[in-house]
């Protein structure tokens, strides 16, 4: 029997630690989650959830304003932002409600405290309770999930101006007349998005030369534009010297091309990115590694100590609910059963949800180009998927790196209506083998979105074909018609 009070404790109550602690209790394991705040994390609180209802608003008031291309009159939508900010929340609520409540977990004998853990020794902690009590408690087995948090930079200035975060950004009431976000990720750009659709002027500032750093170039042209058509203003290559309050709000004051810029408006969101949360676990008192990004883990989610394991964005690996989610399951898994699973590194989709909506699974074009593998490209527009066409979204591009010879994918990018759900089906094919022929005669319902992923893969038979095998197809067969035209490398069939 064991000499601890619990099987497994997990810190914190986010995407990573509610799937910890729910496998856990589901093989019988003794199980206590401590949360320092609310259940539910980042996601249901300040990322995935939040920000998902408001580009939705923005996108109903984008589709109000161009209601004409559908045969409707267009018009300008009235917005409330009150009101928009009430239905965030929620929405919100009703997540929580739904999927994050106490109760849930509760009923699952897992026990559910509230309080700040740290470590006292490898497999003992303390925990400061909301009453300010401290309970001592021990377990053979702990699992570290306290996420991350806004990484704010240190910028001349910051500290006498107010500005936004995704953790007060849902909080506001008021729509700003003019946002200035600094950081031109994910959460950067769909946030621009959103807040331009609902009426705010936006300039989004940052100091590479295109958003989107990790995505393909070529997708990230075509969501770029379509965001400028929308409305959003891009100052690219700006290095940020200094902030200053002013008159209407906030100054940002840049270098660019050599020359000194001011950017002024009413508001500013930082979005710069994220900081792994683990400074208050006194991690020194367990003898577990980490350095500035995160928690030191390897691919099994294993800290250097045997039964501490940490996952989600604590490890400063992956910054997806759903990476916290398999990490996770990885983590419990190996722990608890033993099994030897690890993260499933080469297969990782990444989604960011403007519309186009913007995704990737697998290698990228440079990845490919450094390790010299040889690969081929296809692509198919949108504008050619008969879904895209009836309803109004042709805006967009599938774009797939495989072996020529055995159709075998490396990777692929889709920018476009419903990239997130499409992406899904190469992220299924890679990780099971299935070729881009296999894909190609695989039957699709029609005219789904789906039916685009499989006349992408159509185009790895159109390339493998040659002005010669169908010369000789004509000889062996004694067929009379013309031959194809060759001559484009390009050629979408």
């Amino acid at each position: 029997m064991s000499t601890y009070e619990f099987d497994a404790i997990v810190i914190g109550g986010g995407a990573a630690g509610l799937t910890a602690s729910g496998i856990a209790a589901n093989v019988g394991a003794k199980t206590m989650m401590i949360e320092s705040h609310r259940l539910g994390g980042d996601c249901t609180w300040n990322g995935c959830v939040p920000s998902k209802v408001l580009l939705k608003a923005g996108k109903i008031a984008h589709q109000i304003r161009n209601a004409g291309k559908f045969g409707l009159l267009d018009n300008e939508p009235e917005i409330n932002f009150k009101k928009v900010i009430e239905h965030v929340h929620h929405i919100r609520d009703e997540v929580y409600e739904d999927a994050d409540r106490p109760e849930i977990y509760e009923d699952m004998g897992i026990e559910v405290v509230f309080g700040e853990a740290s470590f006292k020794n490898e497999h003992t902690i303390e925990i400061k309770l909301k009453n300010g009590e401290v309970r001592t408690v021990s377990s053979r087995y702990f699992f570290i999930a306290t996420g991350a948090r806004a990484f704010v930079p240190s910028i001349t200035g910051l500290d006498e101006v107010e500005y936004l975060t995704n953790e007060s950004l849902f909080e506001i009431d008021q729509l700003p007349e003019h946002l200035v976000i600094i950081g031109g990720g994910p959460i950067g750009i769909e946030m621009s998005q959103a807040f331009v659709n609902l009426g705010s002027k936006v300039t989004v500032v940052d100091m590479a030369d295109r958003i989107m750093q990790n995505d393909d170039p070529e997708l990230v042209e075509i969501l770029a534009g379509e965001l400028a058509n929308q409305g959003v203003n891009f100052e690219m290559n700006a290095s940020i010297k200094k902030v200053e309050k002013s008159a209407t709000g906030v100054q940002v004051i840049v270098e660019q091309n050599g020359e000194e810029k001011t950017i002024s408006g009413t508001h500013l969101l930082l979005a710069t990115g994220r900081k792994a949360n683990f400074k208050h676990l006194n991690l020194e008192a367990a003898g577990v590694k980490s350095t500035k990004k995160g928690i030191q883990v390897d691919n099994s989610c294993k800290t250097n100590v045997s039964h501490i394991y940490a996952m989600g964005d604590v490890t400063g690996r992956y910054q997806f609910t759903h990476m916290s989610e398999h990490m996770s399951k990885i983590a419990v898994t190996r722990a608890l059963l033993k099994l030897p699973m690890s993260i499933d590194q080469k297969h990782v989709p990444w989604a960011t949800y403007t519309s186009p909506e913007l995704a990737h699974v697998g290698a990228t074009q440079k990845q490919l180009d450094v390790k010299n593998t040889k690969y081929e490209v296809y692509r198919f527009p949108y504008s050619k998927i008969d879904r895209a066409i009836t309803e109004g979204e042709t805006v967009g591009m599938i774009k797939i790196f495989a072996s020529k010879l055995t159709g075998k994918i490396y990777g692929a990018g889709v920018v476009g209506a419903h990239a997130g759900e499409m992406i899904s089906e190469f992220a299924v094919a890679m990780k099971n083998g299935v070729t881009l022929r296999n894909l190609a005669d695989t039957i699709h319902p029609y005219p789904s979105w789906g039916l685009g992923a499989r006349r992408a893969a159509d185009q790895w038979y159109i390339k493998n074909q040659s002005e010669t095998s169908v010369k000789w197809m004509k000889k062996i067969f004694g067929y009379r018609g013309p031959i194809p035209d060759f001559s484009d490398p390009n050629r979408i069939v």
